[in-house]
């Protein structure tokens, strides 16, 4: 009776914490779209963004179709239309999900529509986590986990949308224009570590939340390299940019030239040059060039060119998990509401690892050794995409401080620049 009793007595305290941390993730999700005017939300200015509308609804759509449906007795779904519209790209579902380049044509729902949707899914979910049988509550603690980390990954698509549809607007408003302003400084010539290599183990291990394509956790072989203790900057890549960098097909991947050839990129994302001085535009609009802030809004194709001008390489993602192992996930994030890099500070030992910018790495998005996508439409999560894009390491400015992890593997196709997105320089020392 007693150990019956224990049993009771922490899966209450798990339903606590898990009502608990359900509340304060939507309740940052709908912090993150106060700034709005309703004319902001129906926005989408390229493909790879979505409306905000679209991302409020779909994590609720989530919930409702992995949860809800699935585990609470005699749910109701608010609106059977919205299991198609809000679908992002899960075949298995059967529902089949509105084309990804159109979802700015959807004038209806309202957004007070889709604000209802969300108190409808959290009132079912605060249900669900109360009352679903002991029986349940290890697949359902697992599938809200996923859920919660799913709506942080919408939260910082959400502020990096936002940007770039705010940045097409010629008037350049500002999401916000209280953010801060880092101090224009001098972070000093590039230092770099030292790592023997060897026989290593690499990927998330057992116990702590991660996804899929973290594990199963493998061996790998590296060679002796050194990485660079910060973030390439501003300033560092204006010197590529004036040397000719991108002008000269010698320093670029052939699709990479490609690319720059076919879009004129002459720059980074956002950069805007205006009598002879460059500026770019920021979640608090315009601002001038700070030197020191770390280089973002890069492709890989242009990580990767400023790495060969440069003699170095980008680094492994095995090699840079090798480096932020043990180290405190630290940084510049979502949290610290700067909404933009900041510049190294001065302690020693590998600096921005974590937050500020999302790092390019030299490594193709591709499954671990043993990796098998899980069963079900949740297993499209992440498999389905390990082809043509390249892994990315260690979180951004975007990014919440409790979704980032050593053994965490973003990934995006070559081409794209519209997260925050930089990247740190390595060398073979063998």
């Amino acid at each position: 009776m007693q150990e019956m009793k224990a049993i009771e007595d922490w899966t209450d305290l798990a339903r606590s914490r898990a009502l608990s941390d359900f509340q304060r993730v939507r309740s940052f999700t709908e912090r993150v779209c106060e700034p709005l005017v309703i004319e902001d939300y129906g926005l989408q200015t390229v493909v790879e963004a979505s409306p905000p509308k679209w991302h409020l609804a779909h994590v609720s759509w989530f919930y409702e179709t992995f949860l809800l449906r699935p585990y609470l007795r005699d749910y109701q779904v608010f609106h059977a239309g919205f299991d198609h519209l809000f679908n992002s790209y899960y075949e298995q579902t059967g529902a089949g999900f509105w084309p990804r380049p159109e979802r700015g044509l959807l004038s209806r729902p309202t957004v007070a529509e889709v604000y209802d949707y969300r108190r409808h899914v959290d009132a079912a979910m605060a249900q669900l986590i109360d009352a679903c049988p002991s029986s349940d509550w290890p697949a359902v603690e697992h599938r809200l986990r996923i859920g919660l980390n799913h709506e942080q990954q919408h939260q910082e698509l959400l502020v990096t949308d936002i940007k770039h549809h705010f940045a097409c607007n010629p008037l350049r408003p500002a999401y916000r224009a209280d953010l801060p302003v880092a101090p224009i400084g001098d972070p000093g010539p590039l230092g770099w570590l030292s790592f023997d290599g060897g026989l290593i183990e690499t990927g998330a291990g057992p116990g702590d939340f991660a996804y899929d394509n973290e594990r199963p956790r493998h061996r790998v072989f590296l060679e002796a390299f050194s990485l660079a203790d910060r973030l390439v900057t501003n300033g560092e890549f204006l010197e590529f940019m004036s040397d000719g960098g991108y002008r000269n097909p010698a320093f670029w991947l052939a699709d990479g030239w490609a690319e720059v050839q076919r879009r004129g990129w002459c720059c980074p994302l956002y950069w805007e040059e205006q009598e002879g001085s460059w500026q770019l535009m920021t979640l608090a609009g315009v601002r001038a060039l700070n030197p020191a802030e770390p280089v973002c809004h890069l492709s890989y194709y242009e990580a990767n060119a400023f790495a060969t001008w440069a003699g170095k390489r980008l680094p492994t993602e095995a090699e840079w998990e090798l480096a932020a192992t043990g180290c405190p996930v630290i940084g510049n994030f979502v949290d610290e509401q700067w909404l933009h890099p900041r510049p190294a500070g001065a302690e020693a030992g590998p600096r921005q690892l974590f937050g500020d910018v999302w790092e390019w790495t030299g490594s193709a998005y591709l499954a671990y050794p043993g990796y098998r996508a899980p069963a079900g439409a949740l297993g499209e999560y992440n498999g389905k995409f390990m082809c043509n894009q390249m892994v990315l390491r260690g979180g951004s400015c975007a990014t919440s401080r409790d979704h980032a992890r050593a053994s965490y593997r973003n990934f995006f196709y070559p081409h794209e620049r519209w997260q925050f997105k930089g990247f740190r320089l390595a060398e073979s020392t063998t």
